[in-house]
């Protein structure tokens, strides 16, 4: 996913730059449908992470209450999953800024060729 979306963004970046009208309307259309693509994405994968966050409380509480060591080792395990989790979430949220940026400079693009 990351590279998917590197590369996406370095290829729509690169369309931007030498534009037609007809080509920035199909770059728009083509851009906002992405955005809205990756919202869900990210949504899913916020889920995913919120559940492992909840697991890992519900363990540490289990842990602290009963003493048993064999939920240390479940903790450790989700821990495991949780923190590349998080690290892919953070990438997912910013490259959405950064595509809602791109976004908003189409459109800036687009008012600019509409007054001349």
């Amino acid at each position: 996913m990351k590279k998917y979306l590197s590369e996406y963004i370095e290829y729509i970046e690169k369309r931007l730059e030498n534009a037609t009208d007809t080509e920035l309307e199909n770059i728009f259309n083509e851009h906002r449908d992405k955005i809205q693509f990756m919202q869900h994405e990210r949504l899913i994968h916020f889920m995913v992470t919120m559940l492992f966050t909840i697991m890992l409380f519900i363990c540490l509480g289990i842990l602290s209450v009963t003493g048993k060591m064999s939920y240390l080792a479940m903790i450790i395990m989700i821990l495991g999953l949780l923190v590349p989790y998080i690290m892919h979430y953070y990438f997912l949220e910013n490259t959405v800024q950064k595509m809602y940026k791109i976004y908003d400079e189409i459109i800036i693009i687009q008012g600019k060729r509409a007054k001349k």
